[in-house]
């Protein structure tokens, strides 16, 4: 039988901990888990939804991960969405479809002029952290750390959850982690725009 959530497990989870930062209960709630699935599966049990969402962004693959940031910043996304924030967002689909370097620096270009402060600017970060280098174009190459996509990521799903009605959040970041999920087993992880 293969594991339905394959892709979250691209990375063991002793290597993710350090880059998560958990608090003592969320911490102690995953402290016998061994893998991804079964620590992600412990958090959301006990209560700890941004925490899993963090433990998502950090798991999933780079151009996965980026993916899902832009789908839960779409869903929680107004009807009158900043141009800035959908051009980010856009930027930052186009880099998950194309792989390339030139849409990966038009997304942080994106991101820059929606002044960093949305879902989907984050999400363009999170596309600009994926590559090979964060150097200007024809400088020497200056690799990101690891663990900058999954922060991104996890960025943008944090804004994407309080986004407006905060009261929202915990309903929006169960929704999100069933999208995680979906992309995690190969889906699309598509939400529809959220009702107002």
């Amino acid at each position: 039988m293969t594991d339905p959530l394959i892709k979250l497990n691209a990375i063991a989870l002793p290597t993710l901990l350090p880059r998560l930062d958990l608090p003592l209960a969320p911490k102690i709630a995953i402290q016998a888990c061994t893998s991804v699935p079964e620590a992600l599966a412990a958090l959301e049990a006990g209560g700890f939804l941004i925490e899993a969402a963090r433990l998502t962004a950090h798991a999933l693959p780079k151009r996965e991960a980026g993916w899902w940031a832009c789908m839960c910043a779409a869903h929680t996304a107004p009807p009158d969405l900043p141009e800035p924030d959908r051009a980010a967002r856009e930027a930052a689909e186009v880099w998950v479809r194309q792989q390339a370097d030139a849409p990966r620096r038009l997304a942080m270009e994106r991101a820059q002029a929606s002044e960093f402060g949305t879902p989907e600017a984050w999400a363009g970060v999170a596309a600009f952290w994926s590559g090979d280098s964060m150097a200007p174009e024809g400088q020497a190459p200056v690799p990101p750390a690891p663990h900058l996509t999954g922060t991104a990521v996890a960025g943008a799903v944090a804004l994407s959850a309080v986004r407006g009605d905060v009261s929202r959040r915990n309903a929006r970041l169960k929704r999100f982690l069933e999208s995680g999920r979906n992309i995690a087993a190969g889906g699309p992880g598509r939400m529809p725009p959220e009702d107002p």
